[in-house]
């Protein structure tokens, strides 16, 4: 299933202020789609009102992945999967599409809110991506405060993992196939000066072996942005995402598009499917913050809003 961004009946011929964000693309039962739809209305609201103000479009990312951390609904931050052994850990990245800086962290086990320490490795530190103890290591010397994994964990995900003990590990494939939660969250932002930003959060996939890291803190592969020609976050199978380094090749198909942000989503999420037989989705502005959305699941979580819409887009 594909949607393009003709199903936001907006167009946008000049900058302005532009925001979208997602919850994950999967089969979301019909039970669960109002609480998505919920998270994503929250996180478009608290982004969007930071946009609204003057605030750059890192500032809107941050708040907007930073609300959907904080909502247990979704596989990131609070609520994520449990990987093999029982724990949370936690991928993130985040990055700005006019410095080209960017962080990422991968395998934390100790941070409520990735993507802020995403962006105090972008803006504080020569690196991209720090992982595991050395991440919260340089949280802590930034003033981060670690916390402990009861309050990254929840009972909804604690018996899911109790149910499937002694089945053995999952390949990550089988469990995206077999309808197990993958809510990825991310957004694009372009703000007042034109600028672009991007940030993709997540707990991975369920059951997963310990230390397994996705696209979503790949710069290229869950998140990349270039003022020049649009910014991009992906949600689903990572190992898929990976191999077609699929938030670049999107950007790169804008290129190539000449700014058409629909044509460039559609054809990244059928390059998916033809190369690695792969699923999930993708948000995405062009450098007109003209807005795209492309996914090959049952359904997405999304919403989208700019200065000129009469009111927000969300849909799941």
């Amino acid at each position: 299933m594909f949607l393009y961004p003709n199903e936001f009946l907006i167009a946008i011929q000049s900058l302005m202020l532009s925001l979208i964000v997602h919850g994950g693309a999967w089969n979301i039962p019909d039970e669960l789609v109002e609480r998505h739809r919920a998270g994503i209305r929250n996180a478009l609201n608290a982004g969007w009102e930071v946009l609204r103000k003057g605030g750059s479009s890192v500032d809107a990312v941050e708040c907007a992945i930073m609300i959907l951390e904080d909502d247990d609904t979704f596989d990131a931050g609070r609520g994520s999967h449990l990987n093999a052994a029982g724990e949370v850990e936690l991928d993130a990245s985040i990055m700005n599409g006019k410095s080209m800086r960017c962080g990422a962290v991968a395998s934390v086990r100790k941070i409520r809110n990735p993507i802020s320490l995403c962006r105090k490795i972008m803006e504080d530190s020569e690196h991209i991506l720090l992982v595991g103890h050395g991440a919260e290591e340089f949280a802590v010397s930034r003033g981060m405060n670690l916390c402990d994994q009861a309050a990254l964990k929840v009972d909804r995900e604690i018996k899911k993992w109790q149910a499937i003990q002694g089945k053995g590990e999952f390949s990550t494939k089988d469990a995206f196939r077999a309808s197990a939660a993958s809510d990825t969250v991310g957004a694009v932002a372009m703000d007042k000066n034109g600028e672009i930003s991007v940030g993709t959060s997540t707990g991975g996939t369920f059951n997963k072996h310990p230390g397994r890291v996705g696209d979503s803190p790949l710069i290229g592969c869950g998140s990349y942005a270039e003022n020049a020609f649009g910014g991009v976050s992906t949600t689903g199978w990572g190992e898929a995402m990976i191999k077609i380094v699929m938030a670049k090749t999107v950007v790169d198909l804008m290129e190539q598009f000449n700014g058409d942000v629909a044509k460039a989503t559609q054809r990244g999420i059928e390059l998916l499917k033809q190369k690695v037989d792969g699923y999930g989705g993708i948000i995405a502005l062009n450098a007109n913050g003209q807005p795209g959305v492309a996914f090959n699941t049952t359904r997405m979580a999304r919403a989208y809003v700019n200065e000129k819409s009469p009111e927000p887009f969300i849909a799941v």
